[in-house]
């Protein structure tokens, strides 16, 4: 094993130099002796990452991935309201039923991804809410999906993007349920999860926190000030996620602001949660050498900063392998990179998780690895305690 006198910069190098094209099963030295999971949990975190159900029954190689990295899963989109409800009535478990098997065959957990969420909800749904105001229908959602999973589930994304700067004075995003209910009404959807789920972790997650742009300054604020709000309301949030889709056409993360905001979260009594982390490319034309190396290292420098949150308790990638993203190389991307491949070739996958789309390691996958492993909390000052309400 690297002696702990060995420095972090000497390790990364040790780590890339050896492996960044190895299979997953090759093992090195040091912190490269353990998976993802195994990583995280040397500071009492987990590693986890999406998967999309039909691709863990079909793909055996996926299957072996996910057991051998990760300690939590999470549902891609099969849990989200129009996949479960797509008619009024019509409970579609099927999917949810397997994925849950599976985890407890593999001794893993399940985030439960996600009960309210704007473009997650039914239109048959959405149509009632909007000329009923009938929050019962939302009540019989909870009841029907939260109890069955609760021996598996232990942490719940409640509401999902709540926040939409610019067009409110709060900042709230104008979904059905805020025209229906008004802007309580995500106190008031988590106090309807924790009727069902007294023990399960409630979170609220948010994306576009990463970056010193004028949108995602604001997000921040508001996301900030419905926290507070929901604390003095009372209302039973024990968390929160920030889904880290790192994206290199904004340039590098503020680290500082990010720093800033985790530390305000965590001020508030609240946990977080890096929920959905991935990479959006900027240069496409570039070597695939070269592509690599600039997501690791924005990965690297996003957790560096959010694995020193003492409040932060674990990493899930939205996926594990560039084949199975939801991010691709779109219309747009060809088209700024015009004349880039006139042998006929192109820039393949968008390479922004772990794995590559042959299931081998990339240097994504050793900046995450290498991050769990070394990076301690930060020691805070004292603080005054907030009371759960």
């Amino acid at each position: 094993m690297l002696k702990r006198a060995m420095s972090r910069k000497q390790a990364i190098a040790a780590m890339l130099s050896t492996s960044a094209a190895c299979v997953l099963g090759a093992r090195s030295s040091g912190a490269a002796n353990e998976g993802l999971a195994a990583a995280a949990a040397r500071y009492g975190r987990f590693f986890g990452s999406a998967v999309r159900i039909d691709d863990l029954d079909t793909k055996q190689y996926l299957r072996e991935a996910i057991i051998r990295e990760c300690s939590q899963l999470v549902p891609e989109f099969e849990m989200n309201w129009n996949a479960i409800e797509p008619a009024y009535g019509q409970l579609l478990f099927s999917k949810m039923d397997d994925l849950i098997a599976f985890a407890i065959a593999n001794g893993k957990r399940v985030r439960g991804h996600t009960l309210l969420w704007h473009l997650g909800t039914p239109d048959w749904a959405a149509e009632i809410i909007r000329k009923k105001q009938d929050w019962n229908l939302i009540g019989r959602y909870f009841g029907s999906v939260i109890p069955r999973y609760s021996d598996v589930i232990g942490m719940w994304e409640v509401v999902n993007e709540p926040i939409d700067p610019g067009r409110r004075a709060d900042g709230l995003r104008e979904s059905v349920f805020l025209e229906a209910f008004g802007p309580d009404y995500v106190a008031r959807a988590l106090m309807q999860a924790r009727i069902f789920a007294p023990r399960a972790q409630l979170i609220v997650n948010e994306y576009g926190l990463e970056y010193d742009l004028p949108e995602e300054v604001d997000r921040r604020y508001f996301l900030l000030k419905l926290l507070e709000r929901l604390r003095n309301a009372g209302a039973p949030i024990d968390g929160v996620g920030v889904q880290a889709h790192l994206d290199l056409r904004k340039g590098h993360i503020s680290e500082a602001a990010v720093a800033r905001f985790l530390r305000e979260v965590a001020d508030l009594g609240l946990s977080i949660v890096v929920t959905e982390l991935d990479v959006k490319e900027a240069d496409y034309a570039a070597p695939a050498e070269e592509r690599d190396r600039l997501v690791a290292d924005e990965v690297r420098r996003y957790l560096d900063v959010a694995l020193g949150e003492p409040a932060v308790t674990g990493v899930t990638t939205w996926g594990l392998s560039d084949l199975h993203s939801w991010l691709e190389v779109t219309k747009d991307d060809y088209a700024r990179f015009a004349g880039a491949w006139t042998d006929g070739t192109g820039p393949g996958f968008n390479r922004g998780l772990p794995l590559d789309s042959s299931m081998r390691a990339k240097p994504m996958y050793f900046a995450i690895r290498d991050a769990l492993w070394y990076v301690k909390p930060r020691l805070q000052k004292r603080r005054k305690k907030v009371a759960p309400p």
